[in-house]
């Protein structure tokens, strides 16, 4: 799992409640287990004219020119913002590896569902917490013709942005840990390999008939 320290990135800004998980990525695609390949496909209800299927060439479909996706000035963005309720839906954790194929590091929203939430620590995309005064002041500055930059930082656990705007968000220590880390549970399973090992070779002389 990659590593989360800090990102300084352009902000995507989707000023909606409740996006759920079929919107993030719709069911359809959910027949891969890969991990990869669904970038493309990031919110393919909102950003394409006409619908997809799996294998299809999506460089070939109508781009809807109203989403904000699709607007070039957000080419390259890595932070994501929404409202309340991310993530919403079904368990799929097909949404946070879409998230993060397509680039994003961390998603801004003043609440999200539990599973995303989850889902978000162990691929390492971080969900960011906002109140909504703080929210509100930041959709307001990403109105402007040029993007708004923000720099969300994990260590300090803040997020700094234009016009001295800075504030904290809360982060469970545990999960904190495993993301300056980029460690997920089988990165931290890996990193007892030692002692694993030495009680299997442990047990293994104790009860050899269990071998």
């Amino acid at each position: 799992m990659q590593q989360f320290i800090s990102e300084k990135g352009l902000v995507v800004p989707i000023d909606r409640s409740n996006i759920d998980t079929d919107q993030i990525i719709p069911k359809q695609y959910l027949k891969s287990i890969k991990r990869t390949g669904f970038g493309v496909n990031l919110f393919d209800d909102w950003r394409y004219l006409d619908p997809g299927e799996p294998g299809m060439d999506h460089s070939a479909r109508r781009i809807n020119p109203d989403f904000v996706l699709n607007d070039s000035k957000f080419n390259g963005a890595t932070l994501l913002m929404a409202r309340d309720n991310f993530g919403c839906g079904s368990s799929r954790e097909h949404a946070p590896w879409a998230l993060v194929e397509y680039g994003f590091r961390a998603v801004i929203a003043e609440s999200y569902a539990d599973i995303f939430y989850n889902n978000s620590f162990k691929n390492g995309l971080l969900p960011v917490v906002l109140a909504a005064k703080e929210l509100e002041y930041l959709f307001d500055k990403s109105l402007g013709d040029l993007p708004l930059e923000l720099m969300v930082d994990l260590p300090s656990q803040t997020v700094k942005g234009p016009d001295g705007f800075e504030t904290r968000f809360e982060i469970d220590s545990f999960r904190k840990t495993c993301l300056l880390d980029g460690l997920d549970e089988i990165g931290l399973s890996l990193a007892e390999a030692d002692g694993i090992r030495a009680y299997e070779n442990t047990q293994r002389q104790r009860t050899p008939w269990l071998f």
